[in-house]
């Protein structure tokens, strides 16, 4: 039996050779989301148990006798006390921008190909890294039982045309100085060594192909982009500097946690002074993270994170015919 044209087209509709693209539904921002929020009662039970612990804490300290809150209030505003915390101030900025000065030329002579430069650097942070800050203190403090004099002159045993006696030069306020600008200058280094590290390799190469020299690489190009990966630990290591001064009570250094000792070995108000102190200390530590926040989001400008909101409203490119 024979099939007509027309049967056979009847039986078997024609196959296109482009098959229809299956086109994404159109998305309209406007839309209101809704979002379920899916029930969590153990948040809540957590939560109400936070808030009745620190309730509790909370009274527990206003109401203890023992705290002495009379004696806090008086010397909070103590003439000795704020000395003590001016004395903190500047141990910290000046640990921290020797220290940081140090940290730059660390990192840069271990990025150096000098090979000499590099294991310079090397021996330095691996020397006061590994050394408690407490022993290098102590040290500090007692380099007159090492070397009694110093002076400037002729090395290798030369004439010297100034000398200085030890016990004069180094102060508790100088070995305290020294101790912490040092060994901050270790871990700095290893802080812009990272940041310098993490710029595009491209970025140096397109900077010495305009012509720049090295050192203008670094200053205009390499060190601006570094920043923004530098400067949050450089906050952290600021904040913790604040606290770490007062280890130099250990050699009388004057400073707030010192000045505190000395106050409660004639009142005996132990726990109080104590208490006088951390609270110095928690003011300039809220200061300093409040501070590290606006230099952070200076330095963010450019590499800012779009909200979630707006990264929902913008549209997908539409699918290209294959």
């Amino acid at each position: 039996m024979e099939v007509t044209g027309e049967e056979r087209a009847d039986a078997d509709p024609p196959i296109d050779a482009d098959p229809p693209i299956d086109a994404d539904p159109p998305i309209d921002a406007d839309l209101p989301i809704d979002a379920v929020r899916p029930v969590r009662p153990g948040r809540w039970v957590a939560a109400a148990a936070a808030l009745l612990f620190l309730a509790w804490l909370a009274y527990t300290v206003v109401v203890n006798q023992n705290l002495h809150w009379d004696v806090i209030v008086a010397y909070l505003g103590d003439g000795r006390i704020l000395g003590g915390l001016w004395v903190t101030i500047q141990l910290t900025v000046l640990s921290m921008a020797i220290g940081l000065a140090l940290g730059v030329l660390a990192a840069v002579m271990q990025l150096s190909d000098s090979p000499v430069l590099r294991g310079t650097s090397a021996l330095y942070t691996w020397f006061f890294r590994g050394t408690p800050l407490l022993v290098q203190l102590i040290f500090w403090f007692n380099i007159g039982l090492v070397f009694p004099t110093f002076g400037i002159g002729v090395p290798f045993g030369g004439p010297k045309l100034v000398e200085w006696q030890a016990n004069q030069l180094i102060t508790p306020f100088t070995a305290a100085l020294l101790g912490l600008a040092i060994n901050e200058g270790a871990y700095m280094a290893e802080i812009v060594r990272a940041g310098i590290r993490s710029v595009d390799p491209g970025q140096r190469e397109a900077a010495e192909s305009l012509g720049m020299s090295h050192r203008q690489v670094l200053r205009r190009v390499v060190l601006p982009q570094a920043m923004r990966v530098i400067i949050p630990p450089t906050g952290n290591q600021f904040i913790s500097m604040l606290k770490t001064t007062s280890m130099v009570s250990v050699i009388a250094g004057a400073e707030l946690l010192t000045v505190a000792q000395r106050i409660y070995l004639g009142n005996f108000e132990v726990i109080a002074m104590l208490v006088v102190a951390s609270i110095w200390y928690v003011v300039l530590t809220t200061i300093a993270s409040v501070g590290q926040h606006f230099v952070e989001k200076r330095f963010e400008r450019g590499h800012v994170r779009l909200p979630s909101r707006v990264r929902r409203n913008l549209r997908p490119f539409p699918k290209e015919p294959s």
